[in-house]
């Protein structure tokens, strides 16, 4: 799947024009700038791009926990630009799975009930035993996140996103917070996702040796896309010098 563009004319999610703006006082800053984006189905998407070139502010708005300042953006033809926060509370529930930097696993929970939080609230969820074997995690189902290394933990973040079954998966610096060795095992484990289950994936990073595993690479500059590119040859994450 070397050009996913190319290859499905399924379009899960579509911008136009979107913008983002924060006011402090007087100061406006742009966060998004008129962006105009496509993302495919079954494609993994790595954003790049410097800190507050508005990577994290569009994943938040497709994500559904942020509103638009302008513009529209479509998940599957459906508009969410104008919806209110019961809805995208529902489309969160029932569509998309998030990853973020620093795990936000409850300290006082096994692995197991960290990922049972999601599975309770699903319509048709794996089991938690289910979704922590899939991340090569069924020897620490009933271990806490003290007594796990921050791959470890990273790896039960991701099992929590993904026992929904979502549609999507959104992970904002997943590895930000790991060294090179566990990193590659949680992109490993993205990488898994995203070609077992053909969960459309996009993953913020600012290493950009990442790019090399991605379908697509998108760029960001001050607040829009600077660049798109398609790896006609992809590596697998093993393979990523850090």
């Amino acid at each position: 799947m070397a050009d996913v563009a190319a290859t499905s004319a399924e379009v899960v999610f579509q911008t136009e024009a979107l913008t983002k703006i924060y006011k402090t006082g007087d100061v406006e800053v742009r966060a998004l700038d008129g962006v105009d984006l496509q993302l495919y189905a079954a494609e993994l998407a790595v954003l790049l791009g410097p800190s507050g070139s508005g990577k994290s502010t569009l994943l938040n708005i497709l994500g559904g926990l942020d509103h638009p300042s302008g513009g529209q953006f479509w998940f599957r033809g459906r508009e969410l630009t104008g919806a209110s926060d019961r809805q995208l509370t529902r489309y969160r529930r029932e569509h998309v799975g998030f990853v973020f930097q620093f795990y936000n696993l409850v300290p006082s929970l096994t692995a197991r009930e960290n990922v049972q939080l999601v599975t309770d609230v699903a319509k048709s969820p794996m089991t938690p035993a289910e979704a922590l074997d899939l991340v090569g995690l069924s020897h620490r189902m009933d271990h806490f996140p003290a007594q796990m290394s921050g791959g470890e933990q990273q790896r039960v973040a991701i099992a929590r996103a993904i026992a929904k079954r979502p549609e999507v998966l959104l992970c904002d610096e997943p590895t930000g917070a790991l060294d090179s060795k566990t990193g590659t095992q949680v992109l490993e484990t993205l990488r898994l996702v995203n070609e077992e289950f053909g969960t459309t994936t996009v993953v913020i990073t600012h290493n950009a040796a990442i790019q090399q595993m991605a379908h697509r690479v998108i760029r960001f500059a001050d607040g829009n896309i600077a660049s798109v590119e398609v790896n006609d040859t992809r590596i697998s994450p093993d393979e990523i010098v850090w």
